[in-house]
């Protein structure tokens, strides 16, 4: 079979071959894709009376539905009476494309936001501190403060990175200033790159950036540990890159492995990419003032802000982070778009658009830690 052929036809071809299909599977524990959808995305009611410690465990599943890089869902949580500490989770540290753990802080920087945007919904002011002196993770205090449940609380169980085609409208400029306020945070900036030429300058990097990466052997193993090509698998996992999420039937891992170098090819994976780009309303790059931790967990703080905003006006996301996270790249792409010296952090294209499948995530149980 030719090397040319599409992910998806690959895919679907080998599933009618093997005599299965691109339905919900069900995990050894009898949970449907479906239902654990279900439970991971439901939705916690502003106000609800729970005992204190039930109510960490709610605000931990929500600062869990935060993205993290190949939604490794790198953190651990630490109880105490007044405070929630984000730590990171080293054994889930993706040393291929993030060597410096760039993405992990930021990661920790999503789930943060999560948090303080959740606890203020149900009357706790969250004021995150981070300081690498005193420990490698975030911590949040907390103290009572009226309830704010405000449209953000309301759209984390809503917000997904959705791995698709949009409908190539632009946004209106009161849309995208409502956005840019979002995003917006104490040393972090973000860039709107919306007429067509920047679209494509943006492509231009992002296929150059994927390439490298495509043809890296270690990127590409790095990448198959993450993906979960099945129902089943998904939900057993509950972490990772679901196959369906981006448009792909679900296949047994012993099927789809084996193939996996044929189907992610540059050339298929780069029409797939230039499809998605092209149909968006627009581009958002990140930048911070300097590049440290400190700054990356505030990134991801102003990120998650800003897809939660998009949420709430029903505009999807997705991340382009290939110009950022390939080293010759970076710089390359930084001068383009003229920020200079500065490390562009995240890369986001927008634009209004269906909803895909949803991504999972573990238990709480498996995050929280003595």
């Amino acid at each position: 079979m030719e090397a040319r052929l599409s992910r998806r036809r690959f895919i679907a071809a080998a599933s009618l071959a093997a005599g299965t299909t691109p339905v919900a599977a069900c995990s050894r524990a009898g949970t449907t894709y479906a239902q654990a959808v279900a439970q991971t995305w439901r939705a916690l009611p502003p106000g609800q009376r729970l005992e204190h410690r039930a109510l960490q465990r709610e605000l931990i599943r929500y600062a869990t539905l935060a993205p993290s890089s190949h939604n490794t869902q790198c953190w651990n949580f630490k109880l105490e009476t007044a405070r929630i500490s984000i730590l990171p989770d080293s054994t889930r540290r993706c040393p291929v494309v993030d060597p410096d753990d760039h993405h992990l802080f930021v990661s920790l920087g999503c789930a943060t936001e999560n948090l303080v945007i959740a606890s203020l919904a149900h009357g706790l002011h969250g004021e995150a501190s981070f300081d690498p002196a005193a420990g490698p993770g975030v911590r949040i205090d907390f103290e009572p403060a009226k309830a704010d449940p405000s449209p953000l609380f309301d759209a984390i169980p809503r917000r997904q990175c959705t791995r698709g085609a949009y409908d190539g409208q632009p946004l209106e400029p009161a849309e995208l200033r409502q956005l840019e306020a979002a995003a917006s945070g104490p040393g972090v900036a973000v860039l709107f790159l919306t007429a067509r030429a920047q679209v494509q300058q943006v492509l231009d990097y992002v296929v150059e950036g994927n390439s490298a990466q495509l043809t890296d052997p270690a990127f590409m193993q790095e990448l198959l540990q993450w993906i979960r090509f099945s129902d089943r698998e998904a939900v057993a996992k509950g972490d990772g890159l679901f196959s369906r999420a981006s448009g792909d039937p679900s296949v047994p891992r012993w099927l789809a492995a084996p193939l996996f170098n044929l189907l992610f090819t540059p050339k298929s994976d780069n029409e797939k990419y230039t499809k998605f780009i092209r149909s968006s309303a627009g581009i958002a790059v990140f930048v911070a003032d300097a590049s440290d931790k400190e700054h990356w967990v505030e990134t991801g703080r102003c990120y998650e802000r800003f897809v939660l905003a998009a949420t709430a006006m029903g505009v999807r996301t997705a991340m382009l982070n290939q110009p950022v996270e390939v080293a010759a790249v970076r710089p390359q792409f930084a001068a383009a778009i003229g920020i200079g010296k500065r490390r562009p952090d995240l890369v986001v294209r927008f634009g209004r658009g269906p909803e895909m499948p949803r991504s999972l995530r573990r238990p709480v149980d498996a995050v929280i830690i003595s």
